[in-house]
């Protein structure tokens, strides 16, 4: 085994398999060759690229973007043409949502403790915070932001999903196909396994005291994504609250699925079907069916 920056390498099946932790994830590079030495360069590659994304857009750090963003207090920023970018893109998903997916509702987590205790805000504390919520409430003409004192902006809802897509767009550069990128469940195939045959992806149940499989997926080329609420919950006289808010009502989406999984032309891609499914409460299958996407749903 190669010990590379609070990270491993190592052989499994004819597989090397690299291992590190960041975005509060276990993070996996999969690479279906021979050669060790292509392996480790995808692993750096992925590392160095995952962990750029991390410092720069995590909302938990006071020294990037994100933080000067969320203390401008109503002032203008300039921002770079990557986070012009990503922006744009959640411009996007807000006005394909019709206002569900919504990267200014990130703040209601001062209202939200989605640690599986019973513990529910009362109205009053939501509709406080869920003042300072709306995508409609920004300005924003590229590359210039204004957000109203108190507003966030919280990439968590994309993140991930960006950074396994980034991820692989550098791995691919080594010049192998043949790998697999896994952050947390959120995954990318550059293409099949060098035998020519798709890689095997297990599906776990939603239920928090279960770690079994209830189904696979192959693939050979793309990406998936899965949301839900198998970590994050609340529950309280026998109802269970998903940590999926409606950013309109600042309260969790009513009879919302407990898991959704799609696969897609990308992660990104997949992400955006899986949550904006899940935010359809009980029409998240139609929803998803409607995309002709191939999908997996757990009431």
């Amino acid at each position: 085994m190669i010990k590379l920056r609070n990270s491993s390498l190592q052989l499994v099946d004819g597989i090397w398999i690299g291992r590190f932790e960041a975005m509060a994830s276990p993070c996996e590079v999969l690479v279906d060759t021979a050669d060790k030495n292509i392996a480790q360069k995808a692993l750096d590659l992925a590392i160095e690229e995952t962990r750029r994304i991390e410092q720069k857009y995590s909302r938990y750090r006071d020294d990037n973007i994100v933080h000067q963003i969320n203390n401008a207090n109503g002032k203008v920023i300039k921002v770079d043409a990557e986070t012009a970018g990503l922006l744009d893109y959640s411009q996007q998903c807000y006005e394909l949502s019709e206002g569900m997916f919504d990267v200014t509702s990130g703040v209601l987590r001062k209202a939200w403790k989605f640690d599986g205790s019973d513990n529910i805000p009362n109205q009053q504390m939501v509709a406080e915070v869920l003042s300072k919520v709306g995508w409609s409430k920004i300005k924003w003409q590229n590359p210039i932001l204004q957000l109203e004192a108190g507003m966030e902006i919280d990439f968590g809802g994309v993140g991930k999903e960006y950074a396994v897509d980034r991820s692989a767009l550098l791995v691919s550069t080594v010049g192998i196909s043949s790998v697999l990128i896994n952050y947390g469940g959120d995954l990318v195939a550059l293409g099949p396994r060098a035998n020519g045959k798709p890689w095997e992806i297990g599906l776990q149940s939603p239920d928090s005291k279960s770690i079994k499989m209830i189904g696979k997926i192959e693939l050979f080329h793309g990406g998936v994504a899965t949301s839900g609420d198998l970590h994050r919950f609340l529950v309280k006289d026998g109802v269970r609250y998903s940590h999926i808010l409606n950013p309109k009502t600042g309260w969790p989406v009513e009879k919302a699925f407990r898991q959704v999984t799609v696969l897609a032309n990308s992660c990104m891609e997949a992400g955006m079907l899986a949550t904006f499914a899940l935010l359809q409460g009980e029409s998240a299958e139609e929803f998803i069916k409607a995309q002709e996407v191939e999908y997996r749903v757990v009431r």
